[in-house]
């Protein structure tokens, strides 16, 4: 993904957030909004011709939904990015957008604050997922697999998803940031991974009950 102005495409079958988006984005210097569609159908119609970076997308839309488009999306173009965006957290949703390749998922309500570092992420890490989301995620992980980590890399992970830094982390648990990053890791050499990228990859993968 290119480092200029990056181009996003957003579909929502509710006009009372079209305006909200417009506003948004009229605050955003990396990012330019190119167009709101009511339906999947109609983003895809203009997506070869809009070439848009990222595609901001609703869960529930009329006829094909948001889900449902990714493919159509990544037909269209393989390194399509879709981030898909929901007032549902319900697991097996969450799931299901991964499976179809979504490049992440985001909560609502939305902040511009939010919405913003939801794409920065795409931009910078190729993945953007909500801290509940992560939490959701991670603790299903750990219910399968709590005994791959140890008693201080869950407390990381526990710090982790409650949106904290690294060096908050270190602050908290009284060690240097550096062995906070040693254990960081050591968590992605367990999930045998190097990103949060590559991480939301593996996911993807996981057949969680």
């Amino acid at each position: 993904m290119n480092t200029s102005t990056l181009q996003v495409m957003v579909i929502d079958n509710d006009p009372k957030f079209h305006e909200t988006y417009r506003y948004y984005f009229h605050n955003y210097n990396e990012f330019n909004l190119i167009g709101i569609y009511n339906s999947a159908e109609e983003a895809l119609e203009d997506y070869l011709m809009m070439n848009p970076d990222i595609v901001l997308s609703e869960v529930n839309l009329p006829e094909m939904t948001g889900i449902e488009a990714i493919s159509a999306f990544r037909k269209l173009d393989s390194e399509a990015s879709v981030l898909m965006v929901s007032n549902e957290n319900d697991f097996e949703t969450i799931k299901l957008a991964f499976k179809f390749g979504a490049a992440g998922y985001l909560t609502k309500p939305i902040s511009v604050k939010r919405l913003l570092h939801a794409l920065n992420s795409i931009k910078d890490e190729g993945a953007a997922l909500s801290n509940d989301i992560v939490k959701k995620l991670i603790d299903t992980f750990r219910r399968k697999s709590y005994k791959f980590f140890s008693e201080r890399e869950n407390q990381i992970i526990e710090h982790l998803c409650q949106g904290d830094t690294y060096k908050t982390i270190a602050n908290k648990l009284y060690v240097s940031t550096s062995t906070i990053n040693f254990h960081i890791q050591n968590i992605y050499l367990k999930l045998d991974v190097n990103s949060k990228s590559e991480a939301l990859n593996k996911i993807r993968q996981l057949d969680f009950a």
